[in-house]
């Protein structure tokens, strides 16, 4: 918790600041007192959820809104499976919140501790061809606007706004409730193999269809690829949880507490990590298991890490990803992460990494206390040939010049931009850059 006059620092220690003022708002009309008393002193704003974008997204050097009060259930409409959430919600606490009636979220990405705001706003996503990221799955929001007003965008009122506002960047106004579109609980069959990397690029387009949900991990300095293929069940399929045991030492001994020690001392002595990727892909990603859904799309990452991560045509994916294969290989990097494939539905929000496009990610990480600088470099120069589009609460260099081209509605943005926050009260350095002034 950032105290007034104390640093705030994000997850990955990518970036940091000390505000000028540090507030906990606990409703929406605490955020609006806070943006009124905001403008009179000439300061702007930007509300923080868990801090988890790897990017200066939600750096706030005047007032900082932390809004981890704004939580919790505010309305359950059970006829149309929607839930209306405080903004600060984090995703983890959501399904216990709508196990009572039966719902579940659509889809997850593989990380549970953001907050929903956060998540729609950067353009969280999970992996499965045929869905899409959060933010699609939002049809409702209501943002407190620059002048300290309530702007309420659903079905009803202004629903024309709806694909900005849901992926908006945090730079149309502080998001304080969202209506989530649901789905009938249900469970998901899992089946997680190691597999020879040609065999699964080989065959990359079919197990993408043929999955609910397909994603692969390939370690550098190993020619293995850890599958992981998801089918979704009813409800009432009986569950074959993980043991407990079984659990703990594949997600938090070994993914968790051995990772830890091995990448610290790859960050020291880079020679130890081409062996250790080796046994890594030896020791884990083989198991089956059927359990409810959340319990399966996410999982526990204590191991603190930067990352970036790109949006591509889907049919981009393998050879964008053959390029960082060679580009490690040449350079003799040494990487101790690996590298994550997922694929995501296109759709029409306006800001969406996959907006008109079927798409596929391909995200690269480096341990924290490692300078990411020329692995990132030479990755995102691959990205950008292929037609990539960056995440935004990810590692990247591009401005609003280059990303302009890459999003069909970037001008319409702008100008809702214009009207909505005129004074540029929900603006810092990173929105500068990745949106113009």
């Amino acid at each position: 918790m950032t105290r007034p006059g104390g640093e705030w620092r994000n997850w990955g220690r990518s970036a940091r600041v000390r505000p000028q003022r540090v507030e906990f708002p606990a409703s929406a009309g605490a955020v609006q007192r806070a943006v009124v008393a905001a403008a009179a002193r000439g300061m702007r704003v930007k509300a923080v959820g868990a801090g988890h974008s790897f990017t200066g997204i939600a750096v706030a050097p005047g007032v900082l809104l932390d809004l981890r009060d704004l939580s919790g259930l505010v309305s359950v409409e059970t006829d149309r499976a929607r839930v209306t959430l405080l903004a600060g919600t984090r995703l983890h606490q959501i399904p216990k919140l709508l196990a009572p009636y039966g719902l579940a979220m659509q889809n997850l990405g593989d990380i549970d501790r953001q907050s929903i705001s956060g998540a729609i706003s950067t353009g969280t996503h999970g992996t499965g061809a045929g869905f899409g990221g959060i933010a699609t799955q939002i049809v409702g929001a209501v943002l407190v606007t620059a002048d300290g007003g309530l702007l309420r965008v659903d079905d009803e009122q202004n629903p024309e706004l709806l694909p900005a506002v849901v992926l908006g960047l945090g730079a149309l106004g502080v998001l304080v409730e969202v209506t989530v579109q649901c789905v009938p609980a249900f469970v998901l069959q899992a089946v997680e193999h190691p597999e020879p990397i040609e065999d699964v690029l080989a065959t990359l387009d079919a197990r993408v269809a043929a999955a609910d949900h397909f994603e692969f991990y390939w370690f550098p300095h190993t020619d293995v690829a850890l599958t992981k293929t998801q089918t979704r069940m009813p409800a009432a399929t009986p569950l074959r949880p993980l043991p407990p045991v079984g659990r703990w030492i594949d997600e938090e001994l070994l993914s968790n507490g051995v990772y830890r020690v091995v990448c610290a001392t790859g960050a020291a002595v880079p020679a130890v990590i081409p062996p250790f990727s080796r046994l890594a892909v030896r020791l884990t990603g083989n198991r089956e298991y059927t359990d409810l859904s959340h319990r399966v799309l996410t999982q526990n990452r204590d191991v603190r890490f930067r990352e970036m991560e790109y949006a591509l045509p889907a049919e981009n994916v393998r050879p964008a990803f053959e390029a960082v294969r060679a580009l490690i290989a040449r350079e003799r990097l040494r990487i101790s992460f690996p590298i994550e494939v997922r694929f995501a539905a296109a759709d029409d929000l306006w800001l969406s990494t996959a907006h008109g496009r079927a798409t596929g990610y391909i995200a690269v990480h480096r341990y924290w206390r490692e300078d990411p600088t020329r692995y990132f470099t030479a990755v995102e120069q691959i990205m950008t040939s292929f037609g990539g589009r960056p995440h935004w609460g990810k590692m990247h260099t591009q401005d609003a010049a280059s990303l302009r081209d890459r999003y069909p509605r970037f001008d319409d943005f702008t100008a809702l931009r214009d009207r909505l926050d005129p004074t540029r009260m929900f603006r810092n350095a990173y929105l500068e850059r990745v949106l113009g002034e």
